[in-house]
């Protein structure tokens, strides 16, 4: 029999009904009782439009309140979310709403042009399920911890997106995990400027529920702003991936930031040991964690009195968490496993990815790493192929697939190059039948790709690096370049 718990934000709304929940960018509050009015009138309203306990509902959408009020509407409904990345191109979204078997898709009014062109059944902006009538239905007062809640789509090394299945337990043990790690204070405020259809972003708005705490929510990252909000608008949590870091380091300057300011949360990979120590100079408390989709976001966290001895490592398992590592090396590296209530069940509709992925419970994550004598991770590789740009996880594969579509390409391979800017950018190297312009690719790309998918640089080579088996070996594309 599944454990239940008190309807989340009903309990916060009951226990601190004039606490800020959430505050925007312009200084409005909304309380944790209008939040929870808010959301739920949304579900009633969402009811008229045929949502119901169990339908996969879509949600396209950039960070602001209606997705929160939405997001939080379908926990009193029973029905999950299915988070879609706003930077995917209409090929990309077709294959993850077909995928999730996506009966109704919520967007905001700027991407309903972008979301009508979208194969789902029902498609409705925000502003107009708040504009439909309230439909009587009984709502959820309790919230079954086994149940499903989102669907996140991360990318497989095959280069077919998979859809990662969490459970309100799931989000539940990530948040008082990541408590027990951090602590808790009643000043505490969260910056969130990561985006909300990321699990790392979506976490903050499930902790702020589940802890009482007040988020300040900003629709993007902009590093003049998030400056101005830890300086003046009593900031005292920031959750960052490592180009944001290096911008807020150039705004920080010669400043320090307030006392009451206390963690500065990094994902995303690995940072750059310099930019750390920077970071160490200035005393900005950063902590970096370790985490993915599939451990509905951080599993592995330095903790405050740790931050500054152990640099570079992403710290110890949180409490519920575990961790070990499969088949070490000589060197004492080898494969990342985990294991714990916040790591997900499996992949939707797919059964070979996920039992490929679990062994006896633990998740192999394809990550390298090792544990030092005090029994700290440090993360050496991301996956193997995996590139990390700007805090958004690229597959080599996926690019590669695309590409080879194109006519003139006879064979490509895609690897990681290191940036000052970006940690990595995507670069490509190409074998032609025929003559053909690196713009074309490019062209050929950005029409297929997200955005920053797209790789930065071609260089068109005579033959690529292969072992005897005739596999690529992306270690040596980047010997390649002149």
């Amino acid at each position: 029999m599944s454990e239940s718990i008190p309807h989340w934000l009903t309990k916060q709304a009951d226990l601190a009904p004039k606490q800020s929940a959430v505050e925007l960018e312009d200084g409005t509050k909304i309380t944790f009782l209008e939040l929870k009015t808010k959301s739920q009138s949304f579900a009633k309203k969402l009811a008229t439009s045929g949502v119901r306990k169990g339908s996969h509902v879509g949600i396209l959408s950039n960070n602001n309140i209606h997705m929160i009020i939405a997001i939080h509407a379908l926990s009193y409904i029973g029905a999950i979310g299915v988070l879609l990345n706003t930077r995917l191109t209409t090929e990309e979204l077709h294959y993850q709403i077909k995928d999730a078997e996506v009966s109704h898709l919520l967007t905001s009014v700027e991407l309903l042009s972008t979301a009508e062109r979208l194969d789902v059944p029902v498609t409705h902006s925000f502003s107009e399920i708040d504009h439909m009538k309230e439909r009587a239905i009984n709502l959820q007062e309790e919230l079954q911890l086994e149940d499903y809640f989102t669907i996140i789509y991360t990318s497989g090394t095959t280069g077919f997106p998979k859809g990662v299945m969490h459970t309100y337990g799931n989000h539940w043990w990530s948040a008082i995990g990541s408590a027990l790690n951090l602590g808790l204070s009643k000043e505490d405020k969260w910056l969130a400027a990561l985006p909300m259809f990321h699990v790392g972003g979506l976490s903050i708005y499930l902790k702020s529920v589940i802890y009482g705490m007040s988020v300040l929510l900003f629709e993007k990252f902009d590093e003049k702003q998030v400056h101005h909000a830890i300086m003046n608008r009593g900031v005292t949590m920031v959750s960052v991936v490592t180009v944001m870091v290096q911008r807020l380091l150039e705004e920080l300057g010669k400043e320090s930031y307030p006392s009451k300011f206390r963690c500065m949360l990094l994902g995303g990979g690995p940072a750059p040991r310099p930019l750390l120590e920077k970071a160490k100079e200035k005393e900005i408390p950063i902590f970096q964690s370790y985490g993915m989709t599939e451990t509905s976001s951080q599993i592995v966290t330095l903790s405050p009195t740790d931050a500054l001895e152990k640099l570079g490592s992403a710290g110890k398992p949180l409490v519920p968490a575990q961790l070990r590592i499969h088949q070490p090396d000589a060197e004492k590296v080898g494969e990342i496993y985990v294991k714990g209530p916040m790591v997900t069940k499996g992949y939707f509709k797919n059964k070979e990815a996920t039992k490929k992925a679990f062994q006896e419970g633990w998740l192999a994550t394809g990550d390298l790493g090792y544990v030092d004598e005090d029994g700290f991770l440090y993360v050496v590789d991301r996956r193997k192929d995996l590139i990390i740009s700007g805090g958004e996880n690229i597959y080599p594969s996926e690019v590669e697939s695309v590409l080879a579509g194109m006519e003139s390409i006879k064979e490509i391979g895609v690897v990681g190059k290191e940036d000052p800017t970006w940690g990595q950018i995507p670069v490509a190297f190409v074998v032609v039948s025929n003559s053909v312009k690196q713009e074309e690719i490019k062209l050929y790309a950005k029409k297929r790709l997200a955005k920053y998918k797209v790789p930065k640089e071609i260089y068109f080579v005579e033959a690529l690096p292969r072992n005897a088996s005739n596999k690529l070996v992306r270690t040596k594309l980047l010997d390649l370049i002149p």
